[in-house]
């Protein structure tokens, strides 16, 4: 797509250096707007953290990001003159995004990763969903215009020759079968229903990530290795350097720390999520289970250590199956979605 200095007011509840898959998915869109030669400027909640474990806390004092309190948001979109706003979880301060777009007479996208009880404020000119299912879903609850946008990955960060045999040592020095999660640790991952897996002999869990839960966890999987926030090729080399990867929930496509497993050529064992672009295809990239069911987390796990090669078969399908889906793919995918609104893209 040619440059054309498009105008982007990306409202987010969440931006680097908060932690967690959102903030990251929003730093990837600002990156691809910058580089189509576009002008996004990102506004977040004043004064909330939600921790320093991403790689890109330098963009703290960047001048592209304001955070800025839900009454001051109005003022700042209008000050920015955008051509579209995109709201990422229309709530709070997204709402008012949503609500100040559409006084100004401006498109609104909105990116919904989750499924709303009900439908409330003004509707977006167009609305994101991170799957099919997802877009589905959001249709049947009322929401208008939905299409799917899911995430994407980088395929050279995330590789199978980061594997590292030493890390192996260290992680599982008798051996074990290395079996990881990696990604916030919070009460609805549910990683409480890995204390099965855990419990398993000849099985290391590690668990990479940090958040409010990590004490909890700590006392309910005893044996886990907790290697805190994890970042840039650190972070590669330990996806690369797991035997699986698990997700124990909830069901959704959008998920980072699974596409980066699959990308790193490692087998992932997660929920079903009835999503025909489901990136973990049971049989075939990884195992699905039922969400909630810890007994079968532990099953799909004993599955996996006794087939050595067919983790193998997984983990090539698996990278076959998600390195089309790069940040460049997500973002002009986002521009040609911009382009449905109305805003001339170039």
């Amino acid at each position: 797509m040619d440059n054309s200095d498009m105008r982007v007011a990306i409202v987010t509840e969440s931006f680097p250096p908060d932690v967690g898959g959102a903030a990251h998915w929003v730093r990837q869109t600002v990156r691809h707007l910058e580089r189509r030669g576009h002008e996004p400027l990102v506004l977040v909640p004043a004064g909330r953290r939600r921790g320093r474990c991403d790689d890109s806390a330098a963009t703290e004092g960047w001048p592209g990001v304001v955070r800025t309190g839900g009454w001051r948001l109005a003022k700042a979109l209008a000050a920015h003159r955008p051509d579209v706003v995109h709201v990422t979880a229309p709530r709070a301060l997204g709402a008012r995004g949503v609500a100040a777009g559409a006084r100004l007479g401006v498109p609104v996208v909105a990116v919904r990763r989750a499924v709303p009880a009900r439908p409330a404020g003004p509707a977006a000119s167009l609305t994101l969903a991170p799957s099919v299912a997802a877009a589905h879903a959001l249709t049947g609850r009322g929401v208008p215009r939905v299409r799917p946008w899911p995430p994407g990955v980088d395929p050279e960060r995330f590789h199978p020759r980061h594997r590292d045999l030493e890390l192996r040592r260290a992680l599982a020095p008798g051996g074990e079968l290395i079996v990881g999660y990696v990604g916030r640790l919070v009460p609805e991952k549910r990683l409480d229903l890995l204390e099965p897996v855990c419990a398993l002999p000849g099985v290391r869990l590690v668990v990479t990530g940090d958040g409010p839960y990590a004490g909890v966890l700590r006392g309910v999987l005893p044996g886990a290795r907790f290697l805190g926030c994890r970042t840039g090729s650190e972070l590669a080399r330990i996806h690369a350097s797991l035997d699986v990867f698990v997700h124990p929930g909830p069901p959704g496509g959008s998920s980072l720390g699974v596409r980066e497993a699959l990308a790193s050529g490692v087998p992932v064992i997660a929920p079903a999520t009835g999503d025909p672009g489901d990136p973990v295809r049971h049989g075939r990239t990884g195992l699905h289970v039922g969400y909630g069911d810890a007994q079968a987390l532990r099953d799909a796990v004993l599955t996996l250590e006794a087939g050595r090669g067919r983790r193998a078969e997984f983990g090539m399908a698996g990278r076959e199956g998600v390195v089309g889906r790069t940040w460049e793919v997500v973002g002009d995918q986002l521009l040609g979605y911009y382009g449905e609104v109305g805003v001339s893209v170039g």
